[in-house]
């Protein structure tokens, strides 16, 4: 198990929202930060602010690392169009993320591990790698003993989330298609994400 998973519940706490919807989520109870001045609250600077919406970001999508969420944000600059909108379009083609919208993993970091572990294929071939790149129309599959996992079938039937309009699944045969990339307003964040934030923490 890796330092992320264990972690992913002081997310929460240590960024002061239930950052992926979850009932069962540690903020439900303690909705203030961990330690002996966690309640103390003051009122944050710029850079602070900016910071929080930074690891929200990266937080919410399995705690992506610093030096790849760097590279995603340089990628997102270099494309034509508006760059927080590309940095959402790009975050949401990543394999795990596909995974986690078509609710074949109840969460982003166990998406994380069906795709490590070899139980996910893109258009019939399997792909082992997290971060790969998904493009318009891809067929995204769950293969081998996984279609009759407990744990894949109680993700599917889960009522905690739906899937979003830009992917479409089909729950028998435990495959979908990404359609295209959303733009942020497209994105069923459970809690409020503000992308032009990070483009100016990045730029400073």
């Amino acid at each position: 198990m890796s330092k992320r998973v264990q972690a992913k519940y002081k997310i929460d706490r240590r960024l002061g929202v239930n950052l992926w919807g979850r009932p069962k989520s540690p903020f439900n109870a303690r909705n203030y930060a961990p330690g002996e001045h966690g309640k103390n609250k003051m009122k944050p600077s710029d850079y602070c602010v900016q910071l929080n919406a930074k690891q929200k970001l990266k937080g919410y999508y399995g705690n992506i690392g610093e030096k790849q969420f760097r590279k995603i944000y340089k990628e997102a600059i270099r494309r034509k169009g508006d760059t927080s909108e590309n940095l959402i379009g790009l975050l949401e083609r990543r394999l795990d993320a596909v995974v986690y919208r078509m609710k074949f993993a109840i969460t982003v970091f166990a998406a994380r591990q069906l795709v490590n572990h070899g139980h996910i294929a893109v258009n019939g071939k399997r792909v082992n790698i997290p971060s790969y790149r998904v493009n318009d129309d891809d067929e995204i599959s769950i293969i081998g003993k996984m279609k009759e996992n407990e744990n894949t079938l109680a993700a599917i039937n889960t009522s905690e989330r739906d899937v979003p309009d830009y992917c479409d699944v089909d729950t028998k045969e435990l495959k979908g298609k990404f359609i295209r990339a959303p733009q942020l307003a497209d994105v069923p964040y459970p809690v409020s994400m503000e992308p032009n934030l990070v483009i100016e923490f990045y730029s400073r």
